[in-house]
Formats: structure tokens, sequence, C-alpha cells
């Protein structure tokens, strides 16, 4: 049942990451990695793929994360994954101006 579940979630999410209508917004930074996101009525935790915050980095990269992705900020998500519940996903800000709003947060955050 439980995969049923996640398999049930990542549909749900992929489902509103192709629509822009009702993209998922950014409720709270909760580290370096782990977003909580919510559409209407339902939120999830999702953690950015593909990113290893070293030992000591995780204060900053959740301070960039939270400077880069104010509260209601629209996002893309693409599922690749879950981790014990978890969705792990790579992650696009919406609607920003610059070339750099549209890459995927994993890749700024390592650039940063």
């Amino acid at each position: 049942m439980r995969s049923w579940l996640v398999s049930a979630l990542l549909a749900v999410v992929l489902l509103l990451g192709s629509a822009s209508a009702q993209a998922a917004e950014v409720l709270q930074v909760r580290s370096g990695t782990l977003l909580q996101v919510g559409d209407h009525n339902r939120t999830y935790t999702v953690e950015l793929a593909c990113v290893a915050i070293p030992e000591g980095g995780d204060q900053a990269a959740a301070d960039w994360l939270r400077q880069t992705l104010p509260r209601r900020t629209k996002v893309n998500l693409r599922p690749v994954g879950n981790d014990g519940g978890t969705l792990v996903a790579r992650v696009q800000r919406l609607g920003g101006t610059d070339a750099s709003a549209s890459a995927d947060l994993a890749t700024g955050l390592v650039s940063a």
C-alpha cells in the first residue's frame, strides 16, 4: 500500500509541475536540501535532487535557498524518486526574469 501512495503522490506532482496555473508554491525552506511546498490544500516535503551538502554547510545552503525562494515562490517539480516518503525532485523556480531563475536550483546552489 505504501508504494501505491508514493506512486499517487508522484503522479499528482507531475501533473502540478506541468500546469502553470496549478504550480506548487514554496511554503518553507526546512534545510539546505529540504523544502516544504504546497498546492491548494496539500503540502509535500521535497528534497533537492543531486545535491550533497558538505558537513557544516547546511546553514549557508539554507540561507541561499531562503533568499532565492522566498515564501510563495512558484516552482516546477520534476520528480526523480523518493527517499522514505520524501519526494526527491529537481526544482525549478518559475516566473524569474533572469536566466539563473529558470535553472535547476541544485545547480545554482552548487555554484553559490
